[in-house]
């Protein structure tokens, strides 16, 4: 074989072996939740709509920005956990004291999500207060398919629009925390933005029980609609919106996939036998009479901490006098 042709060859095989980065339009990566407060918590969920050019999406790999810490990523059946930890330009101020390192980096690999299917791709962090009400913040996402790569990870340039660019990165708009109203006679009332958290209350379990369910009522007094997208608290692994509904007298409940939407003007009212949240695989009992710190996470208000007072087993509204919020 002549020099010239060996070397062509080679450089042909080097292509076939390369990833092919696909059109923005054939895949695209966003984040659930768009809005988030300095020197608070945030869960990133990464949705995955389709793949890339009708392949298969076998890794997801979400970066975390400077100033972002604390970064967890949630694992995922069916799919293996990679982190890159490094150090950070500065240390920053956490619970514990200060933090100069953490994740940088988060990949779900060896999985597969098929073209026509949906996930979702989940990691919770705090946001700093290097970012000020009005910045954005962007977390790149780079989605692997079968031979192929879709690579978001553009960010604007001041006067920029996200919009004017092929692969821009999903992004988080840093708006200001707001403070807590005083607190009702069974439960917290909280401000979040546009938003009113009322009477979030959880019913107690029996011992060995995986799952418990919380109630609350929201009120939306802007012009915009918001979405409950998820709840937390130490207790539970993960938690999602439910709606229990009656079909032919019998009881079925299943998830709200993209959230609970709250209308502008809207009072929504999560409670037994209606929309709740359901918390899942509880490290240990709920007990009546305690209150239990956690959060929720809105797709504008960003994530809310929330104290949830605990009713009895089978409960149908809070207990008078529990629950209230302390500052």
């Amino acid at each position: 074989m002549t020099l010239p042709l060996r070397a062509g060859l080679a450089a042909a095989l080097s292509l076939l072996a390369a990833p092919v980065f696909v059109s923005p339009a054939s895949a695209h990566a966003v984040l659930a939740v768009t809005q988030a407060s300095p020197n608070q918590g945030y869960r990133g969920v990464v949705q995955i709509g389709h793949g890339c050019d009708g392949r298969a999406t076998t890794a997801v790999t979400v970066t975390i920005p400077e100033g972002v810490i604390a970064a967890k990523p949630m694992p995922k059946p069916g799919w293996q956990l990679a982190t890159v930890k490094g150090a950070y330009a500065r240390a920053y101020p956490s619970y514990h004291g200060t933090v100069a390192e953490g994740v940088k980096e988060i990949t779900w690999k060896a999985g597969s999500l098929p073209d026509d299917q949906y996930d979702e791709f989940v990691f919770q962090a705090r946001i700093t207060d290097a970012f000020a009400p009005g910045a954005t913040v962007y977390f790149p996402v780079r989605q692997d398919c079968d031979g192929a790569v879709a690579d978001w990870r553009e960010v604007p340039a001041a006067g920029q629009s996200a919009r004017d660019l092929r692969s821009p990165a999903p992004g988080v708009r840093i708006v200001a925390a707001a403070g807590p109203a005083p607190a009702a006679s069974t439960g917290a009332v909280v401000k979040a933005g546009d938003l009113t958290i009322a009477s979030p209350w959880i019913r107690a379990t029996p011992g060995g029980a995986k799952v418990a369910g919380g109630y609350l009522q929201v009120t939306n007094t802007g012009t915009e609609p918001d979405r409950l997208v998820s709840a937390a608290i130490p207790l539970a692994a993960r938690a999602e919106v439910h709606q229990m509904s009656m079909d032919n007298g019998v009881a079925k409940m299943a998830p709200v996939e993209a959230g609970l939407v709250i209308k502008p003007g809207e009072t929504v009212v999560l409670k037994p036998g209606g929309y709740h949240l359901m918390f899942m695989d509880l490290k240990g009992p709920v007990k009546a009479g305690d209150a239990i710190e956690g959060s929720l996470t809105f797709a504008r208000a960003g994530t809310v901490p929330v104290r949830f007072a605990v009713g009895a087993i089978g409960a149908s509204a809070p207990e008078a006098g529990g629950g209230h919020q302390h500052h």
